[in-house]
């Protein structure tokens, strides 16, 4: 029975998988479906199955659809007031006329924010600002994408909060941690540089290939060098260096607080004069609008969703006129519509996180003996354990997909469980940690089921398969040459 019902998930997870990615049907059915009949599969009742998986599964990720509502509505406020399309004029004037130097630059701004930021909030914080300027100088909509999804996971690589898992679960050292979190960067940022020149010039942009080899073993260097010497440094120094940056964050907070009431003050004045001239130029303070949540975000640490209020309420100031509480309502209302698509996408990612994971709660208390699917598909995992350097990277190069839609090497689907197995069978813990940071950009930057890809391809209009199929030949040659990079050094 347990054979069948094995041969059965593997069946719906080829079949359904294949009919998203060769788009035949929308991940928005699919996803429901697939979290509707696993759980049946796995001998869940149909009513756990319809109450557990989908009912509670639709409110998982209550969090990530209010968050994109609330930010929608901040970014049809700066369509219909006329900011964004000034901001992206201007940015253009400032940035120039090279979209190669513009993409390198703020794929390396997004990486450094995503070291310590984390989210669907901050990501379509940063995203407000960013994607505007990419656009500006004619980058096409796909490869903006594709920069920002990079650039999310080359710094969540970095990210010492990712860290945690390995040094509290599988007891490994810092310093093997922080070695192979550099050498997955080193790697990403060149497959980033490639993705970057290969968009640009499938865009139609000239390019000059000896000034992007140059400019690239320069921003290498500099970013390797830098994070070399600040790993290396003794603890001591290290510990001073902290102090001195946090003195200057305590500086930064009292300061940043400052320039938003300052702005604010502004905004008010301008409110106060401005009423009479109703066909005025936008007043430049309006340009701090999608700036002034994500400062509330990184400086105070608000509250997302306050944070965008704050936002909604400056940008209403700020571009106060004649009609601007009807636009402004109208806001709110189109913005709720336009994220529609990714909120039902994101309804179906949490039945599908139910259906694999359980529902947790009282049922997992209830329930001891743990969910019905993971449990049946743990025993599976554990039989393909690699015992030698080529297996290993034979087994997870080629099943490296596997990190979509959820699947076993997911580790926001089965990724975590099977780690346990792996660990529990003796596996090398080091060598979990390397598959588990190998196979991480093929999830973070090419599935479809992530929330920020749904947000992203959305906002630029995109369908959420085309990233994938435009992104995957990329980060699979990553996986596999970072298992390889794992295999070296942990097998």
């Amino acid at each position: 029975m347990e054979t069948l019902q094995i041969i059965l998930f593997i069946a719906l997870f080829i079949v359904m998988a294949l009919s998203m990615f060769f788009r035949m049907i929308p991940a928005l059915i699919a996803l429901p479906v697939m979290a509707f009949v696993i759980p049946l599969i796995g001998g869940v009742s149909i009513n756990d199955t319809v109450q557990l998986v989908i009912g509670q599964g639709a409110l998982k990720l209550h969090n990530a659809y209010t968050v994109a509502l609330f930010g929608s509505m901040l970014s049809i406020l700066l369509q219909k007031t006329k900011v964004a399309e000034s901001f992206i004029k201007k940015g253009a004037e400032l940035s120039g006329d090279n979209p190669w130097v513009i993409a390198v630059i703020m794929l390396c701004l997004i990486t450094m924010l995503f070291t310590t930021l984390g989210g669907l909030g901050a990501i379509i914080m940063v995203a407000t600002v960013v994607l505007p300027i990419m656009s500006s100088v004619g980058i096409g909509s796909m490869t903006v994408v594709g920069i920002f999804l990079i650039g999310i996971s080359m710094g969540g690589t970095l990210n010492a909060g990712n860290w945690a898992l390995y040094i509290d679960v599988m007891q490994l050292p810092l310093d093997q941690i922080r070695s192979f979190a550099l050498i997955m960067f080193t790697l990403t940022f060149i497959t980033a540089i490639v993705y970057v020149t290969v968009q640009l010039y499938r865009d139609g942009h000239e390019l000059r290939l000896k000034r992007i080899i140059l400019t690239t073993i320069t921003i290498f260097a500099l970013v390797g060098s830098g994070a070399y010497l600040y790993f290396h440094l003794p603890a001591t120094v290290q510990a001073t260096i902290g102090n001195f940056v946090s003195t200057l964050g305590v500086a930064f907070k009292y300061a940043s607080a400052a320039l938003v009431a300052f702005l604010f003050a502004m905004s008010l004045v301008r409110l106060v004069r401005g009423r009479r001239n109703q066909d005025a130029e936008i007043y430049w303070t309006a340009y701090f609008t999608p700036i002034i949540p994500l400062f509330l975000i990184l400086v105070f640490s608000m509250n997302f969703i306050a944070a965008f209020i704050c936002g909604l309420v400056y940008g209403f100031v700020s571009t106060y006129k004649k009609g601007s509480l009807n636009r402004f309502i109208q806001s709110i209302l189109e913005g709720g519509g336009v994220v529609m698509p990714a909120v039902v996408l994101m309804l179906g990612i949490g039945m599908l996180l139910n259906a694999i994971m359980g529902p947790g709660g009282e049922w997992a208390v209830s329930h001891p003996e743990g969910w019905p699917v993971l449990n049946l598909l743990q025993p599976l995992m554990a039989r393909i354990i690699p015992q030698n350097e080529l297996y290993f990277v034979l087994v997870f190069g080629l099943a490296a997909p596997l990190a979509l839609y959820r699947g076993p090497l997911n580790v926001w689907g089965m990724g975590y469980g099977l780690a346990a197995i792996f660990l529990a069978s003796g596996m090398n813990p080091a060598a979990v940690m390397g598959l588990l940071m190998a196979v991480g950009p093929v999830q973070g930057i090419s599935d479809p089921t992530n929330t920020h890809n749904v947000w992203l391809a959305n906002e630029m209009q995109l369908d959420v398969q085309k990233v994938l199929w435009n992104t995957i030949p990329y980060t699979w040659i990553l996986a596999i040459i970072a298992l390889v990079v794992a295999a070296g050094l942990f097998m």
